[in-house]
């Protein structure tokens, strides 16, 4: 998500409440869970408000929401890493970051963007744990409240 020529700054993503910013988050999360093409079960986990950078935290606010997929087995896991690789961008991301962490492990890890949702994804591989897992952290862009609104924490 990158509106500027600082590749620091967080992009725009408009003017929401953050009810609303947390609804649309968590269906950037839910069509994320539909490409993951497999049987499993999501953590249940909602969404939070987090401040934007160095803005004023009684106007702006960043959504994200952090959650983790579990398949039934497994072997399941093998390959969806490089089939999200694939087909994120034919729905509108751009991979903008792929390949093993820094960690023991070597976790295999892909970062996208998307900037029509004004979101971005990291999505972590942990195939190497006792219960594999692909462990998500969706991130909005820069939200501003309606003019008269606060921004509301959860």
């Amino acid at each position: 998500m990158t509106d500027s020529n600082n590749s620091d700054e967080i992009p725009t993503a408009g003017i929401s409440t953050s009810r609303d910013a947390a609804d649309a988050a968590e269906k950037v999360s839910s069509e994320i869970y539909d490409l993951i093409g497999i049987k499993g079960k999501a953590s249940d986990t909602g969404p939070g408000v987090k401040e934007c950078g160095d803005k004023d935290p009684e106007k702006y606010f960043q959504i994200f929401h952090k959650w983790s997929f579990y398949s039934a087995s497994a072997s399941q896991l093998t390959g969806v890493m490089e089939r999200l690789k694939s087909e994120l961008p034919e729905h509108g991301w751009k991979v903008v970051d792929y390949g093993p962490d820094t960690s023991k492990n070597q976790n295999l890890s892909l970062t996208a963007d998307n900037d029509a949702k004004k979101h971005s994804v990291n999505i972590a591989h942990f195939a190497k744990r006792s219960s594999p897992k692909l462990s998500l952290m969706v991130v909005s862009g820069c939200y501003q409240v309606p003019d008269g609104q606060k921004v509301e924490r959860f």
